[in-house]
């Protein structure tokens, strides 16, 4: 019932997706297979490591390859299976999706110049990301941060398989990906609500004395795809992947600490903050994003896990292992 509803969902946001399409009269693209086809093969890999991890876990201290086998197969039915399959390919249709609805935003007249005036309003006057630089330098800030930024990508590609894997009850593996699948959602939303590039672009000047790292290429190719697509939208290869409001590295990661609370992962959950944190630092401090769009993608990382439980029809997190013993010990012996 909780993956009909998940299904549900994203079937609604590929309706959404389809109108978008006919009406700007772009088809959907997957330039080099970067979306589906790698992706998915990342997914698998990580979800086949992943369930090896979890089963030399459960197996205990005495393992041995066919106790470990035991216990793979033992969790992992068939029916288990099929539930977390349907649930990370409607992931990856929710990502395919956005990645060509943000790809046709660029279409929209940027707003940038609004969301200036907003920040230089909250900052007094001054540019967010200047007093960064001031107050952090511009030459090893400017390294750990892009390094930090990056990184963003490898715990995602994590993270969602690990939604599915770890979780000891499947609707809260249906839970974690709902959280997923809404965050991508809503971000798409922000992007078509107020289209933006980034203070990179509007504002150059203030990024200019930053030391050269992989960010500053990353952040050209990206305003050539956009100009790439302006200009042939009909090419094969046009296809472009820059918006600002709302920080969806932020919301991302916002959510994937969402994740670790839910399951009830301390230390995780710990780490993550601290994460999270370095990113919403990073990604004004880069230039990536407005400061105002930091708070609306931790808007969107608590609106997706409002939805998402209510999604799947899940009233509460799972029970601490502490729980789960007690109730196990009060249930009556069988002879």
């Amino acid at each position: 019932m909780g993956a009909a509803r998940l299904w549900v969902v994203v079937g609604a946001f590929v309706g959404v997706a389809i109108a978008r399409s006919l009406q700007v009269g772009i088809p959907f693209r997957d330039p080099d297979g970067a979306v589906l086809v790698n992706r998915v093969a990342m997914t698998v890999a990580v979800f086949v490591g992943l369930v090896v991890v979890d089963g030399l876990v459960r197996t205990g201290r005495t393992r041995t390859v066919g106790g470990v086998w035991s216990t793979i197969r033992e969790r992992w039915t068939s029916a288990r299976i099929s539930l977390a399959w349907a649930a990370l390919l409607a992931y990856h249709v929710t990502y395919f999706s956005y990645r060509n609805l943000k790809s046709w935003d660029v279409l929209n007249e940027p707003r940038d110049a609004m969301l200036t005036r907003w920040d230089h309003w909250l900052f007094l006057g001054h540019s967010p990301a200047v007093l960064l630089h001031d107050a952090l330098g511009h030459d090893t800030a400017a390294v750990v941060l892009s390094a930090w930024y990056q990184a963003f990508g490898t715990v995602v590609v994590l993270a969602f398989p690990a939604a599915v894997v770890l979780a000891n009850r499947v609707r809260d593996a249906l839970v974690g990906i709902a959280a997923f699948v809404w965050v991508w959602i809503l971000g798409t939303a922000c992007y078509y609500l107020i289209p933006s590039l980034g203070p990179f672009h509007s504002d150059p000047g203030d990024f200019a004395g930053l030391t050269q790292t992989g960010i500053q290429a990353t952040q050209a190719r990206y305003l050539e795809q956009r100009d790439h697509l302006l200009a042939h939208p009909s090419a094969p290869d046009a296809f472009a992947q820059i918006s600002a409001f709302a920080s969806l590295h932020v919301g991302v990661t916002a959510t994937v600490l969402g994740l670790a609370w839910w399951h009830r992962r301390r230390r995780t959950t710990a780490l993550l903050a601290v994460f999270l944190a370095g990113t919403m630092l990073a990604t004004v401090y880069l230039g990536w994003h407005f400061a105002v769009d930091v708070p609306a993608g931790l808007a969107i990382a608590a609106l997706a896990w409002w939805l998402a439980p209510r999604t799947i029809g899940v009233r509460g997190r799972p029970p601490t292992r502490a729980a789960t013993t007690a109730r196990g010990s009060n249930r009556p012996r069988t002879t």
